[in-house]
């Protein structure tokens, strides 16, 4: 901070100089270089330092691994509600990977789970936790099936396409974050293009992969994943007890060979590429209420807890029997609030 106090001053004395210089002293031209070519000279020395010059701009690897993962827990602990396999496998899986500075192969994540139940949010978590500008980083990088893959017949060309951007963006920064959505409405075989991305290779055409993370969205699976958690409800166990071994063999399996999936019989899969499969539990009448209390919080406003519960009774809930579950999750809690509150 000394460095950075001592150039700004010396730059701001510089700009004075003409207020307190005599007139007539120095010729004027000859001046306004001088001072020019020394402010600028006290400024690039200023930025050319790495951590100075991140302050003012965006750089790959922007945020120290350890700040990364904090602020990682942290927003997670304060904003996901009814996921605690999320928040403890996403967590140790970022945290271990950016604190592992001989990685063997990028990091992959594979989330799945119902609309609603957080999938999209914690990808955004994990994007602002590495970048402050999270999603809107250049450095991240999300794709969405039905947007830019729409055509069964081009996938070829979309294969071409996105090998290039990965090794272009990669290339320019080795962290960077790739973020899948949709996957259970890509077109099948399309994802295994990326598979030597996803390898153990040190380096592919001079270029290596090995920091890179890369996440994957899925609504597939999400029906072995209510199968586990009714299993734990009728037998009196809590959500709470589930554990990821309960889950994730099995969770692997049903996306692997769901036809409607873009992991379809993957290579990704097959190769064991994929270094988490994380369920995303489908959420309760109170994860609901706890999603509409966040929401009235961010507009502004006092919680109304007569609101809260009036949002989350016009929630439909599932199995038909039970009523357990939200079919959407916290999804439409924002468009519901609109209703209430005249914003």
């Amino acid at each position: 901070m000394r460095l950075r106090r001592g150039a700004l001053r010396a730059a701001l004395a510089l700009t004075l100089l003409p207020l307190l210089t005599p007139a007539g002293a120095v010729e004027p031209i000859s001046l306004g270089l001088a001072i020019a070519g020394a402010a600028a000279s006290a400024l690039t020395g200023f930025i050319s330092y790495p951590r100075l010059y991140c302050y003012f701009r965006e750089c790959c690897l922007h945020r120290h691994d350890r700040r990364a993962a904090a602020a990682l827990q942290e927003n997670l602990d304060k904003k996901l509600f009814g996921q605690h396999l999320v928040s403890k496998v996403v967590v140790k899986a970022v945290r271990g990977f950016l604190n592992n500075t001989n990685a063997k192969k990028p990091l992959a994540l594979s989330l799945h789970g119902w609309t609603g139940t957080g999938k999209n949010f914690v990808s955004k978590i994990v994007a602002e936790s590495i970048y402050k500008k999270g999603l809107q980083s250049k450095y991240v990088h999300q794709f969405v099936a039905t947007l830019h893959f729409p055509h069964a017949h081009s996938i070829n060309l979309y294969k071409d396409q996105l090998q290039s951007w990965i090794r272009g963006n990669v290339s320019i920064c080795p962290r960077s974050l790739f973020i899948f959505d949709e996957m259970d409405k890509m077109h099948a075989g399309l994802i295994d293009s990326i598979k030597p991305f996803l390898d153990y290779y040190e380096l592919l055409d001079g270029v290596s992969y090995r920091q890179a993370i890369f996440i994957f969205l899925s609504n597939a699976g999400a029906e072995k994943i209510t199968e586990v958690a009714l299993d734990f409800w009728r037998n009196g166990r809590t959500r709470e007890d589930i554990q990821l071994t309960d889950i994730q063999n099995a969770l692997s399996v049903s996306v692997f060979n769901n036809k409607n999936s873009g992991f379809w019989h993957s290579t990704l899969i097959d190769r064991n590429l994929i270094d988490y499969f994380v369920p995303f539990l489908p959420l309760e009448y109170k994860h609901v209420k706890m999603c509409v209390r966040v929401e009235i919080e961010s507009r502004g406003y006092t919680v109304d807890e007569d609101i809260v519960s009036r949002i989350a009774d016009e929630m439909t809930y599932f199995p038909r029997e039970e009523r357990i579950y939200s079919d959407k999750g916290c999804k439409t809690v924002d468009a519901k609030l609109d209703y209430y509150y005249d914003f």
